[in-house]
């Protein structure tokens, strides 16, 4: 009966929680994105499927990964048997940008429990972080940030898993002369373009861009985390300079 009272009571809440207007902005907003998530799911999902993992097992690995590019990176270790932790260790360095977001996310949800707080941590995703922070660019707390940020986290993490699991069912009867990896990637570069509105974010994207390629030669899509590095350490530069400028 206990059970049963939580079930309902999670679904009242998820349901007055579609009704704010916060909520539809959010998930309005992120619905142009979705072809591109799309695409880039089914690529993952296709490369998941032809890499021998079983569909139960790769389907359990995007439900717990929830994330492309280290689940396409690890798919490799995996097939040659690279030892656990080099798989983990790949994975980790991958998903480092996620350490990035969750520190932009701090000012804005702090003050919920923790409970929350992980719960949302597990549907951070780039694009959501991407019109999230457009939406309120101000790093402080507001009525219906979590709303707007569940509905975006709709969209996007509904959109990966069903093209996700799409691949990995249907990876066999799709040819790789589809180029649907090439459609994934131009639609993330989109979005990417979108969001350089300065000095400093047109430079960070510079970096990280040519940092990526000079390091393509590293094993283990090493050239990703050495971007994401780049990026970071120009984007703490200029803000340190920004900061000594308005203090002065």
């Amino acid at each position: 009966m206990d059970l049963t009272y939580r079930i309902a009571r999670v679904r009242r809440r998820a349901v007055a929680t579609t009704r704010r207007p916060l909520f539809r902005e959010g998930l309005r907003e992120s619905l142009p994105m979705s072809i591109g998530i799309a695409a880039w799911g089914l690529v993952a999902g296709v490369a998941m499927a032809k890499s021998g993992l079983g569909i139960p097992l790769a389907i359990l690995m995007s439900l717990l990964v929830s994330a492309g590019s280290s689940q396409v990176a690890a798919l490799p270790l995996i097939a040659s048997d690279a030892p656990m932790w080099v798989v983990w260790a790949t994975v980790a360095c991958i998903n480092l940008r996620f350490l990035v977001f969750s520190y932009q996310y701090r000012p804005y949800f702090a003050h919920l429990p923790r409970r929350r707080r992980v719960t949302l941590s597990y549907f951070m995703g780039d694009t959501i972080f991407a019109v999230f922070l457009r939406r309120f660019p101000d790093p402080r707390p507001e009525p219906g940030q979590v709303d707007y940020f569940w509905g975006a986290a709709l969209v996007n993490w509904g959109s990966w898993q069903i093209a996700v699991i799409t691949g990995i069912v249907a990876g066999a009867a799709i040819p790789t002369e589809w180029g649907i990896g090439f459609a994934g990637t131009m639609a993330l570069l989109a979005l990417t373009c979108g969001q350089l509105r300065s000095r400093s974010t047109w430079i960070a994207a510079f970096m990280a861009a040519s940092a990526a390629v000079a390091a393509y030669s590293l094993p283990l899509r090493m050239n990703i985390v050495v971007a994401i590095a780049a990026a970071v350490a120009v984007g703490v530069l200029a803000q340190h300079t920004r900061t000594q400028a308005a203090s002065r």
